[in-house]
């Protein structure tokens, strides 16, 4: 008799720890789903949610021997071959993702890039996804004119032009943080900031979502640590003794709230350095590479995604998805 009453006392015990894991698990899923904003196309099904959570296990990191596809903090580096886009396409179909794409076409830099910038995103950036363009310009009467796909809009906003192309390059920043808070949190829940001298070549799809987004340089990501040209000059905000990777400001993105404080954090440092009579060494990029220095991305794309035809060794890269378009400094850049 002890012993049947010994086994039922293990039995409840057995089923009230398996009802505390159920609770705690649903509890844990309802708790990230409130943290997902109510004005936003967001996926609130704790089915959908428990996907999205899941979907970086189907990644294959081994399959790109030669390259580095995990970070330390276990954040994975995007390459061609490592994910199945169908996969991820139809997770962020159901999941009702939706991209905001900035791009900044101030001054020469419209005439010689937009149209090109634009017209190559309509064919390979995030096709099935709901997608807004954001074109931020002084000159809102010359921008072109695109056909776009449905579920796909392009808006423009009116900015001012500065004198110099690095305060248009440091204070886009602010303009990107304006524009999450009065337009593109109400309708997207991803955003992709992008420089417009670059055309798209390949898939650029929904495997580059994430909560935050960060590229690795083409030029530095095989170099060692000793080489990243960090700002050297403790004077500045963005001083950096050493750090993880050396990101490439011509693209970051990431979940809206994520990329507002990215870019909240970069505008105040590089305000503080103004104050200072301080300028960055790579301007907007050094504040950027700071920032993810102590706020680590949850994703990292590979040079796949951001190319510069230029260099000659392309043994790791399979694709090209965004290259750099011929840069014309001397005729494009005010002084």
């Amino acid at each position: 008799m002890s012993g049947i009453i010994h086994k039922a006392r293990g039995a409840g015990i057995f089923c009230c720890l398996v009802l505390l894991v159920s609770g705690f698990t649903s509890l844990y899923l309802r708790y990230l789903t409130s943290l997902v904003p109510t004005d936003n196309p967001l996926a609130t099904d704790e089915g959908e949610l428990r996907q999205n959570i899941e979907l970086d296990n189907s990644l294959n990191f081994g399959t790109r021997p030669g390259v580095q596809t995990i970070t330390s903090w276990k954040a994975p580096i995007i390459w061609e071959g490592m994910f199945d886009p169908n996969l991820y396409d139809q997770n962020h179909i159901q999941a009702h993702s939706s991209v905001a794409l900035t791009v900044f076409a101030v001054g020469r830099y419209l005439d010689a890039y937009l149209k090109t910038f634009l017209t190559s995103a309509e064919q390979h950036f995030m096709l099935g996804l709901p997608v807004t363009y954001y074109v931020f310009t002084d000159q809102a009467e010359k921008v072109p004119n695109i056909e776009l796909a449905p579920q796909r809009s392009l808006k423009v906003i009116q900015v001012e032009k500065h004198s110099r192309w690095q305060d248009i390059s440091m204070m886009r920043m602010k303009t990107i943080s304006e524009a999450i808070e009065s337009e593109i949190r109400h309708h997207c829940n991803y955003v992709f900031c992008f420089d417009v001298d670059q055309e798209f070549k390949g898939r650029f799809g929904s495997e580059a979502l994430g909560d935050s987004v960060a590229l690795l340089h083409a030029h530095f990501y095989k170099f060692p640590k000793e080489k990243f040209t960090y700002d050297r000059n403790p004077k500045s905000k963005a001083f950096m003794e050493t750090g993880d990777f050396y990101y490439h400001a011509a693209l970051f993105g990431g979940l809206w709230e994520n990329v507002k404080n990215l870019t909240d954090a970069c505008y105040l440092s590089i305000m503080e350095d103004k104050l200072n009579d301080v300028e960055a060494l790579w301007h907007d990029e050094s504040h950027l590479n700071k920032y993810f220095w102590f706020h680590k991305p949850s994703r990292l794309l590979s040079p796949e995604y951001c190319w510069d035809q230029s260099i000659g060794d392309m043994s790791d890269i399979h694709v090209t998805r965004l290259v750099w378009a011929p840069k014309h400094y001397d005729t494009l850049r005010t002084l």
